[in-house]
This record gives structure tokens, sequence and C-alpha cells, in this order.
């Protein structure tokens, strides 16, 4: 692989024994991929922020590096993932003191290197908004599908620590989805079913992705009428296979110049009951112990709509809500803060409940209106999936009605 004498300088210390490092594994990286060079990435977006996923190995990792003068490259806009808890309200979720030291060490690691913005899974929704053909290196699974679908912007699907490689060296080899001929759709997904919904275009997505993992689908017949809707479909495919990349005919910015080449693409077709099938993978159960909205994070119009259908009532249990800091500035200034708490609900920013410690904080039951949070809570307690109207409802009414 070529690299320019920055490039070279950087791999042998010029910016220090940290940012060598990470550049040593960069390079690693591209040479298993055959990569020809390396691009200079204008956007990063960093996954691994959860002490509850990192561990104390994690947090060791990260201290080093910060120890060692890792610093964020200039010019390079860079947000974090979700952290485990919100960093100021993690006494409101009943986080332990423990729990909480660990993961503000984190984030002060963080911090040290330059990176303490974001805290958030929809970074295009907190500043972070790559353009049209823009190279960037972002982790978090929903995220990046959005960025390469939606926006258009280009990148793998990165893992934590090499999105912070490219925090800190500005760079990411030049393989997979970088590359103009593996942007290409390898699936053709006629869609004979209505989508009325978000969560059922969140079914949309989570059945493509399980049953067709990496592919790159193209999807003809649905309309996507919302960012709340592309989010949807974005975190589910990402989750229930590996999905980094889907076109929408008439609607993504790639997509028309695939439309006239599908010609042997193999096909999967979606009917009614293909939608059923996905919600009973998660099937409702008039009890649970926490109705859950917010992943990926809700939009301020989001947060509009739900406290408009909470009107004035307190809620019966637990209802949390999740967003970014950008968002929950804007829901404090809009009153919104104010009234979700009179309502009994709590509004939390900087983390997602799928990456916090549900289960230590007693919770074993959850309802949500998110293919994605359904699919990674499953794997440690119980999961019902519903739509947003119908949560809503439930935490009004203490039970879930079809």
């Amino acid at each position: 692989m070529e690299l320019t004498k920055e490039e070279e300088a950087l791999l042998n210390g010029g910016r220090g024994e940290a940012a060598a490092k990470l550049m040593r594994l960069l390079v690693v990286l591209g040479e298993l991929y055959e990569a020809d060079r390396m691009l200079k990435v204008s956007s990063v977006h960093v996954s691994g922020v959860s002490y509850q996923n990192l561990g104390d190995a994690g947090l060791s990792l990260l201290e080093d590096l910060a120890s060692k003068g890792a610093k964020v490259r200039r010019n390079v806009r860079v947000t974090l993932n979700p952290a485990g808890m919100d960093l100021e309200g993690w006494r409101l979720m009943g986080v332990s003191a423990g729990f909480a030291e660990r993961q503000l060490r984190v984030y002060e690691a963080f911090k040290q290197m330059g990176l303490r913005e974001g805290l958030t899974c929809t970074p295009y929704e907190a500043g972070n908004l790559p353009a049209f053909g823009e190279h960037v290196a972002w982790a978090e699974s929903s995220a990046l599908a959005y960025a390469n679908s939606v926006l258009g912007a280009r990148t793998n699907r990165e893992s934590g620590i090499t999105a912070l490689a490219s925090a800190i060296t500005g760079r990411t080899p030049n393989y997979g989805l970088h590359l103009e001929e593996n942007r290409r759709p390898t699936l053709l997904v006629k869609v004979e079913a209505e989508v009325k919904s978000e969560v059922e275009l969140g079914a949309l997505g989570y059945l493509t992705g399980l049953s067709y993992g990496e592919a790159i689908p193209y999807y003809q017949g649905v309309r996507v009428k919302s960012l709340e809707g592309f989010k949807a479909l974005s975190s589910a495919a990402a989750s229930s296979g590996a999905i980094a990349l889907y076109h929408v005919e008439g609607q993504t910015p790639e997509a028309e110049r695939f439309k006239e080449n599908l010609r042997g693409l193999e096909r999967f077709k979606v009917e009614r009951d293909d939608l059923k099938k996905a919600f009973e993978k998660f099937p409702l159960d008039v009890g649970f112990d926490l109705v859950f909205l917010g992943c990926p994070h809700l939009s301020l119009e989001k947060l509009v709509w739900v406290a408009e259908r909470i009107g004035g009532r307190r809620v019966k249990g637990e209802l949390w809500l999740c967003t970014s800091r950008a968002v929950y500035q804007r829901a404090l200034e809009l009153g919104l803060t104010e009234a979700f708490k009179r309502a009994g609900a709590l509004l939390l920013r900087d983390t997602c409940l799928v990456v916090a410690p549900l289960r230590e904080l007693g919770f074993k039951k959850v309802l949500t209106d998110s293919f994605k949070a359904a699919h990674y809570l499953s794997g440690s307690l119980e999961a019902s999936l519903a739509s947003t109207s119908q949560c809503v409802r439930a935490a009004l009414e203490g039970r879930v009605k079809p």
C-alpha cells in the first residue's frame, strides 16, 4: 500500500507513540483488504463508549492512549456514540456509583484525546453531517448505514478502535464501500406490502438483514416518508444482518444510477405476511417493566409528537426516552423536558438503553418500538415490540392494547 510522506511520518512516530500505533493498525487493515492507499477523512463517529461494553480492558486501553498523547486530528469532525448512562442524570436511572465512576473515566479519556461531542447514535442530528461523496469513518451500525444510504457519504462498517484510529490519524484505508464498484446493489427487494409506519419500515429492514446478511439491497415499491422512517430502516437492517448500504428507488441519492442495471440480481419479495413474521419474533406481552423509545435517538420532532400524545397525563410505570445532547438542549428550551418530568417520564441524553446496564437496574421486560433495540435487548431480557403509538398508550395505561 502506497503511503504519502506525511503518512509514513505518522507510522514512524512523528506524532507520538499512540498515533503511530493507531496508524499501524490502519495500515494492517488496509493491507488485509488490499487497499492501494489511504484516504483523508473529514468526519468520524466513534463507538465503544459504554463501559457496559468496554469493561476494564477497554477502559485501560483508552486511558493508555490518552496518557501517551493521542489527539484528534485537526479538521476532522468527530462525535461519540452513546455511553452506558446519562452522564449528568445517572442517579435518576438508578445506576450504581461504581459503574458511574468507570463510565466517567471512559469519557474523561476520550475528552483528553479531544473527543467530547455527540454521545449519540444519530450524529447527523448533532452537527456531524457529511456531504454526498465524502469519505468518512463511522462506527455504530445504524449511523453508518444512514450515512452511506441516505446521505451518500462513504464509509465501511468500522469498529470502535478503527474509527478512533481514523479520528487520531485523519485517515482510513481505501477499500470496500469507499470504492465506486462496491456500492452497486446486490439484491432487489420487491416490496408488495403496503408499509404504513416507521415500525413497519423497521420490520422491512429487519427481514432483509436477517435473510441476506451483508447484501446491498435495492428497494422497490416502498416510500419512506420521514427522517424517522429512514432511521428505523437503517437501524433494523444493520442489526439483524450487517447491511451498511441500501438504495430506495426514487429517494436515496445513488438509487437512480442503478435503476437500469438491476437485471440478474437475486430477488426478495416482501408481502404483508412477511412483515407480520418479523413482529412475531418479539411478541407483545401484556406485562412489562419499562417502555423505551429512542433507538436510534429521538429527533426533536418525535419528542414533540410523544409529548403531544401524553397530553399532560401521567404515565403508569416507567417511560424512558433517549436523545442526543443537541436535541435535549432544544427540548429544554421548548419546555419539553419539564413536560416529560411532570408526566413521570424520564428524558435521557448521552445514553441508549441498549448499552446501559438494564438488567442490573432491575428490569426484566421491556416494550419498545425499535427492532434494533428489541434485537439487542432480547439477548439479556424479554423484549416486546409495538408501534410508537401503542408504546405511549401502554405507558399511560400500564398495559398493552392491540
